[in-house]
């Protein structure tokens, strides 16, 4: 296996609403991306073309939220807008439906798409194997389960 390496010109194609970020910002984001998404040899996503997808899905993601689309500045709000009124200017948000380990993602399109891109490698795994335990006298489990 291998990792992946950011192509900027790649994500620019992809995503050009991006296009007045600079280079050394979207190499920064590319780094944040690697702690929610492993790009080593261990990574759960061991196709390279599609765990580089999923990687610019996340600078999209962190980017948006962090700098802006499309030369405007980020918003700052947190979630998605339920009610917005102009005289006196009123904006409410919520969470929407979301899980405490969802609500991060779905503030974005980008990370939206993410998340639902990256659910068969949120389910559990089973890998057969011999009891963890090393109690004497103790069953024998056949497999463990890992997440």
């Amino acid at each position: 296996m291998a990792i992946v390496v950011f192509d900027v010109a790649a994500f620019r194609e992809s995503y050009p609403e991006f296009e007045t970020v600079s280079d050394t910002l979207l190499n920064a984001n590319f780094v944040k991306a690697t702690v929610y998404l492993n790009n080593t040899d261990t990574s759960p996503v061991t196709d390279v073309n599609q765990r580089a997808v999923f990687l610019n899905m996340l600078v999209a993601h962190i980017t948006s939220l962090t700098s802006g689309v499309g030369g405007q500045a980020a918003s700052g709000l947190v979630g998605r807008v339920t009610s917005a009124s102009e005289g006196s200017v009123s904006v409410s948000v919520d969470a929407g439906p979301s899980s405490s380990a969802s609500w991060w993602y779905l503030q974005t399109p980008y990370g939206a798409q993410y998340w639902q891109a990256t659910l068969p490698y949120r389910t559990i795994r089973y890998l057969p194997g011999g009891s963890p335990s090393m109690y004497p006298y103790h069953y024998n489990r056949r497999g463990t389960f890992r997440r």
